[in-house]
Formats: C-alpha cells, sequence, structure tokens
C-alpha cells in the first residue's frame, strides 16, 4: 500500500515517491497546504472507494496515519 500511495502523493503533491516514508508528515516534510491535502484525500477516496470525513482529516498527519485509517477502514493492503 505504502508503493502506491507514494506514487499518488507525489502526483498529488509534486515531490518524489522515493523519498516517503510512513513517517513522512505531509505538512513538515513535503510542504502541503489544506488545499493540497483536500485534493490528496479526493483521490485516496476515489482509489480506495472509502469515504473520510472532514473532521477526522485532523488525525492524518503523515502517510503512516493515512495507511492506518484506510486499514481500518477495511481496505486491503
Amino acid at each position: 500500500m505504502l508503493e502506491k500511495m507514494s506514487e499518488m502523493i507525489a502526483e498529488q503533491l509534486n515531490c518524489e515517491a522515493g523519498t516517503i516514508t510512513m513517517e513522512t508528515s505531509f505538512k513538515d516534510d513535503l510542504g502541503a497546504d489544506s488545499l493540497d491535502l483536500f485534493e490528496l484525500v479526493m483521490a485516496l477516496e476515489d482509489e480506495y472507494n472509502v469515504e473520510i470525513p472532514a473532521e477526522e482529516l485532523t488525525e492524518l498527519t503523515t502517510v503512516g496515519s493515512v495507511v492506518d485509517y484506510l486499514k481500518n477502514k477495511g481496505v486491503e493492503v
């Protein structure tokens, strides 16, 4: 899942997929702003067929937190 997600993140945020790890912070490491994160969430929702409520977005600060969130929602890895 990390590899596929890294490619999506790299495409959305114009960064290098190879530098993304589970500990990568969207804001601190990748410089993502709220619009970037919104677009990324929309892409993740489309890709994994899940809905991520706005109130839960504040918890999704790292790549690992998104992976864990998706796993908890039953998304296959």
